[in-house]
């Protein structure tokens, strides 16, 4: 075989590598403390070691929205990579007396609401650049709230595809069952992102829905 035919096989099969490989865009949605962050730091931390942000009991914490790019998921012998989207918590209003009830005075607790709703809206935004959504929801609560609806229709009309996570199974009150409920017509994952629990489950579930 000559040099050249040589070159020319090996430059095809790098080039049906590149462009061969599965790579979506991915947003973290879901409403304030549903665990949102925690969840994309595993993710990032389980594939390629890094950190995506800081956690905290206090809402909207996460208030501008961070991407990570190029992690890669190989998982039940599906693969893809993803570029993730951490996003503030989604709601319809936000009141700056949340934060103050956590004992931030009214200042600085009127310039976190301010930055949330900017967040907000950043959110939405980043929809027209995403390929699918993992929405997150608090297992222990109730699905059926304003936000989570309004989360999905509009995920719905934009016709993204959409995987629910129903997070926090590791808590005695949790039900992801009533999740499935609310919404039946997406695929559901239960898991807990704070100690990891079927989180596995998860990464074939995203490899094979988003790749």
């Amino acid at each position: 075989m000559s040099v050249i035919r040589s070159l020319k096989m090996n430059f095809g099969i790098w080039i049906k590598w590149i462009f061969g490989k599965k790579r979506a865009r991915i947003g973290i949605y879901g409403p304030p403390n549903a665990g949102k962050t925690t969840l994309a730091n595993r993710i990032v931390k389980d594939w390629s070691g890094m950190d995506v942000g800081g956690i905290s009991h206090v809402p909207h914490e996460t208030r501008r929205a961070m991407r990570t790019d190029g992690v890669a998921i190989n998982a039940n012998g599906s693969s893809v990579e993803l570029d993730i989207v951490d996003t503030p918590g989604m709601a319809t209003k936000i009141d700056f007396r949340e934060f103050m009830a956590y004992g931030l005075e009214e200042e600085e607790a009127k310039r976190r609401a301010k930055e949330a709703t900017e967040g907000v809206i950043e959110a939405i935004k980043w929809l027209e650049d995403l390929d699918g959504v993992l929405l997150v929801m608090d297992s222990t609560e109730d699905p059926y709230t304003q936000v989570n609806v309004t989360v999905v229709g509009n995920m719905e009309a934009r016709k993204l595809p959409l995987l629910i996570v129903a997070n926090k199974m590791d808590l005695p009150k949790a039900s992801p069952s009533r999740i499935k409920a609310a919404f039946p017509q997406h695929p559901l994952v239960t898991i807990s992102a704070l100690d990891g629990s079927n989180i596995d489950e998860l990464y074939v579930a995203i490899a094979r829905h988003f790749g």
